[in-house]
């Protein structure tokens, strides 16, 4: 149910309720007066016409009394036929919207294949709100339903400063809806797109941030399964709200796991491994995969794995090692890289076991210091990789490129442990001879 964003807003229907109800009779003038209202005032406010100019096609209707605002835009020139019909679809899903009692509808906030988002006055609080409404053609799907109002539940059971804040949940007439914290901003994926890359400092305070707000909701038992770049609010003054628990699940809920064993959930381009192979014990390192995938967007500019389609997307999340992070932007420091690698392992064993170590590495990093997880856990996997690789051959690929301060390391480590073990062997052979 994920939320993107629209690029012309909707103005306010401000005829009230009646407006929208009825058919024939004054309520079907009422409804039609309130299409014409509705219709003006978007024209006006997405610059296809002027006051002066509407106002004159208002004025040409006197012509044809019994014709539409609509058919006077047309035959006035101000509008192509497809515009209209596309403007009268909106418009009436936009009169449709505005039935939710204790609300005012300001506009649209944007719209998706699974609910369209709108700016809304909570009247009683006179707080500014999102509300999410579900589309009416899903109101036969019992399924959907339940999805969305667990999608609810979910969320009210977390309160945290870097998680959207679920308000409430609930049916109007046909629509389904979901009132939550408005956050006045962009999503990273806005960011990502005008930007191409985050500075590595800034990367790290998203993704510290996300981090906290992953450690609040696995400790209370609930594990996201859809971090992306376009669920991760970043509010004017630079907070962080992570967004969108639509496949948030509880780990306790294992009725819903068996239910879903064997289908993919998620988002292909930061999906992790076990998600992609519907496993039943999926855990918080699948947040943590998600996560990796999104830092590597943000600090690349493109998705960890591409193909022509989503199973190839998936295919390599399984399967392909992905470019080291410093190679695609040599920018970045070598921690940072080391993170990322680590919290895309394929294995969830390898990954971070929770999101305080990722903390905890971030913290060192942004301090300019190594990490220490990942660090250790990149140069095992270097040991391991050297000893079972033949080091002739340059097409292997080892888990881990060290850069040059993290090779002189391991050489060091190496050539003292190979020292020590050369001693130990001298002080038994002279203990053997003094027995013999």
């Amino acid at each position: 149910m994920s939320d993107q964003p629209a690029s012309s807003p909707d103005p306010p229907d401000s005829t009230g309720s009646d407006a929208t109800q009825g058919s024939g009779g004054d309520g079907g003038s009422r409804a039609g007066a309130g299409f014409e209202t509705l219709l003006g005032r978007v024209v006006i406010e997405r610059g296809l016409v002027s006051p002066d100019e509407l106002e004159h096609v208002r004025n040409d209707r006197e012509v044809d009394p019994e014709g539409s605002l609509a058919d006077a835009l047309l035959r006035s020139g101000f509008m192509t036929a497809s515009q209209v019909d596309r403007l009268r679809s909106e418009v009436e899903s936009e009169k449709s919207s505005q039935r939710i009692p204790g609300y005012k509808i300001i506009r649209k906030l944007g719209a998706g294949a699974m609910a369209t988002v709108f700016l809304a006055k909570q009247l009683s609080l006179d707080r500014l709100v999102a509300i999410k409404v579900l589309p009416r053609r899903y109101n036969d799907n019992a399924d959907f339903i339940a999805r969305f109002y667990k999608e609810g539940r979910a969320a009210a059971k977390l309160n945290d400063p870097n998680i959207v804040a679920a308000y409430d949940v609930a049916q109007s007439g046909e629509h389904h809806f979901f009132v939550m914290e408005f956050v006045d901003g962009e999503t990273v994926f806005d960011r990502i797109s005008a930007n191409k890359r985050f500075k590595e400092l800034e990367a790290i305070s998203v993704t510290r941030q996300v981090g906290s707000a992953l450690q609040h909701a696995h400790a209370r038992g609930f594990i996201h399964r859809d971090i992306k770049p376009k669920n991760i609010m970043m509010t004017k003054s630079g907070d962080i709200k992570l967004a969108d628990l639509g496949l948030a699940r509880a780990l306790s809920d294992k009725e819903s796991a068996e239910a879903e064993a064997g289908k993919a959930y998620g988002t292909p381009f930061y999906i992790s491994p076990e998600q992609i192979r519907g496993k039943v014990d999926i855990g918080p390192q699948a947040d943590i995969y998600g996560l990796g995938a999104t830092l590597y967007h943000m600090v690349t500019g493109r998705v960890p794995f591409n193909g022509k389609n989503p199973s190839e997307v998936m295919h390599r999340h399984l399967k392909d090692q992905i470019v080291p992070p410093d190679q695609v932007n040599p920018s970045i420091s070598s921690g940072l890289a080391q993170i990322i690698e680590l919290m895309m392992a394929k294995d969830p064993r390898d990954r971070y076991r929770n999101a305080e170590e990722l903390l905890e590495d971030l913290d060192e990093v942004e301090a300019g210091r190594p990490p220490r997880h990942a660090r250790s856990a990149m140069d095992i996997a270097s040991v391991v990789s050297s000893m079972s690789t033949d080091a002739s051959d340059p097409s292997v690929n080892a888990p881990r490129r060290a850069k040059k301060d993290d090779t002189r390391a391991l050489n060091m480590a190496m050539i003292a442990g190979l020292a020590l073990s050369v001693l130990v062997n001298l002080i038994l052979l002279v203990y053997v001879a003094s027995k013999t």
